[in-house]
């Protein structure tokens, strides 16, 4: 951070352990005044400015957080871009690309998820960076998913309203009505207070995951020919037309080679928004139990949700299905463009489509709440690096910071842009400038664990008595900051024969975006490469220390709750 606490100077430019004196004073404020009072002094160094600004609440459940883990694992990109990379790549393609990307967001998750666990603040990722990296990276990965936040809110309400006018009744109204619905929704959702949005959240992911599971029975069971036509595909597609499509180039190795890395490129798309639990370690109740508890569960997450849907989408649709790419070239709305649903009327069954749709209108619809609160919180953490305002600080009485939220809601505007087609064409390239942005945010985290694993060691913390430990470290964090890294650099590789402007702008904007920020804050505040001895890895922890003994157990009074407690 810019500032260090009172609390947490032992001396002067030293991140070493807080002196027991001073985790006496957050003890006693928390058990006097209260958990959000204690964070707020912890943070801030001083009781004043934690009065006038107060804190964010811990109003998210251990349900909500597991749910906003699922429901940030399972997006639109499972229920429609997923398309996209069957037809390029073929099902073996598309099967490999998202099981290798998920290892790759897995070993990415278990880093960032240990660091929440040892210090849960919010916003998080920002104030990583800041802390054992370069005050500069803080500043250039706050703004820039800020940003990409900003901007993917205005794509999801854009793709909510569009998806709403797949039912005939809806042609005849103004996108902009539906778009001025899903706003104020979102909006009220994001200021009551956090509960409520974990509320929303909690339902949404529901809707997912029952909907999910009972797509993955259905391929299970369209395949072994137990639907109307009674037709067993089996592996039918991967033999014609193929296991593996030619992209980009006519030469079969190359061709599918290509298309195998396509689909590297469309599953990180796909995975975004995976890290969203992270940025809300800072509002959950007990995260030293629930955060963990969520982390530990993305590996099988991807496995059931993204491998088995890869698989089940490669059995049931050949990537030259005519009606699938008919309706990608066309930008037909809604479920139109899902493989699922034309694997549904392939199948011969009838009126599912619709229900697939008002499931795609719910994905959006949540993605568009989660994008307004992950980009909020940004900008909190931003204010506490010192590098936002510090209006963005001012929390309501329910802990919610208003004017972060107020701030990032209003960029939602630019979405009436896409009202009609000459404004559509300023959004489209607003959307250009975050292509990337994910994968620079994801590739900032694993730079922060090193350095966090690194501060670890040389301020004498054994990595054994931490609550959360991830296994292979830091081994799993340089292979994912790699892979990512390969991703960033070759993911517009198809537009240089012949060369397209536009693609490559689309492709590659987002790296002199985020190297740019961190060389305007570099240069402006002349920062430096934080020393691992010297990383601020103490600064709000004696807080939730001393609220770790506060949190009531779960304990379970029958086999029900005791399923549900496992689960959520």
């Amino acid at each position: 951070m810019e500032k260090q606490s009172q609390y947490s100077e032992d001396k002067e430019g030293s991140g070493s352990e807080v002196p027991p004196y001073k985790n006496d004073k957050i003890h006693d404020l928390v058990e006097n005044k209260g958990l959000r009072m204690g964070e707020a002094a912890d943070i801030y160094g001083d009781i004043g400015s934690a009065e006038e600004y107060g804190y964010v609440s811990r109003g998210l459940k251990s349900r909500h957080i597991q749910f906003i883990a699922l429901g940030g694992t399972i997006g639109t990109g499972l229920f429609l871009g997923i398309g996209k990379a069957l037809t390029q790549a073929g099902p073996l393609s598309l099967l490999l690309g998202y099981t290798l990307t998920g290892c790759a967001i897995y070993a990415m998750m278990q880093s960032l998820g240990e660091m929440a666990t040892w210090l849960p603040l919010p916003g998080a990722i920002p104030q990583f960076c800041a802390r054992y990296v370069d005050g500069a990276m803080g500043f250039a990965v706050g703004w820039n998913t800020w940003y990409n936040s900003a901007i993917t809110l205005c794509a999801e309400i854009s793709a909510a309203a569009i998806v709403i006018q797949y039912w005939r009744g809806a042609e005849g109204i103004n996108v902009a009505a539906w778009i001025t619905l899903v706003i104020v929704l979102i909006l009220l959702l994001n200021l009551v207070a956090v509960a409520i949005y974990g509320e929303a959240e909690f339902c949404f992911a529901g809707i997912k995951i029952i909907t999910i599971v009972g797509l993955l029975l259905l391929a299970f069971i369209l395949d072994l020919g137990g639907g109307p036509n009674r037709d067993r595909l089996g592996f039918r597609y991967w033999k014609n037309p193929g296991a593996m499509n030619l992209f980009y180039s006519n030469d079969p190795n190359t061709g599918r080679f290509l298309g195998f890395f396509s689909t590297l490129v469309n599953a990180t798309f796909s995975y975004g928004g995976v890290e969203t639990v992270a940025v809300a370690a800072g509002e959950a109740e007990n995260p030293r139990k629930n955060i963990p508890k969520a982390v530990r569960r993305v590996f099988w997450r991807i496995l059931f949700f993204y491998v088995l849907g890869s698989l089940a989408i490669g059995v049931l649709v050949p990537y030259n299905d005519r009606n699938l790419l008919s309706a990608q070239e066309a930008g037909s709305k809604g479920a139109a463009q899902s493989p699922w649903v034309i694997a549904i009327d392939r199948a011969g069954i009838k009126g599912l489509p619709s229900v697939i749709n008002a499931v795609i209108l719910t994905s959006a619809s949540s993605s568009a709440n989660s994008f307004l609160y992950v980009g909020s919180r940004y900008m909190y953490a931003l204010a506490q690096n010192g590098q936002a305002p510090k209006v963005f600080l001012k929390c309501s009485k329910k802990g919610v910071p208003y004017w972060a939220v107020l701030i990032t809601a209003t960029i939602s505007l630019l979405t009436y842009l896409s009202c009609s087609s000459g404004s559509n064409v300023v959004f489209q390239w607003f959307q250009s400038l975050i292509s990337a942005s994910s994968l620079f945010t994801w590739c900032s985290i694993c730079i922060a664990y090193i350095q966090f694993h690194k501060a670890l060691k040389a301020q004498g913390v054994d990595r054994k008595t931490l609550v959360f430990r991830s296994p292979f470290q830091p081994y799993l964090a340089w292979g994912a900051l790699i892979f990512f890294s390969i991703i960033i650099v070759f993911n517009g590789f198809y537009v240089f024969s012949p060369f397209s402007v536009n693609g490559f702008i689309t492709s590659y904007i987002s790296i002199p975006i985020f190297f740019s920020l961190f060389g305007f804050w570099k240069i402006f505040k002349r920062t430096k490469w934080v020393k691992p001895e010297e990383a601020d890895i103490y600064t709000g922890k004696a807080a939730m220390d001393a609220a770790d003994s506060q949190w009531p157990d779960q304990i379970p009074r029958n086999i029900f709750e005791k399923i549900w407690f496992w689960i959520a």
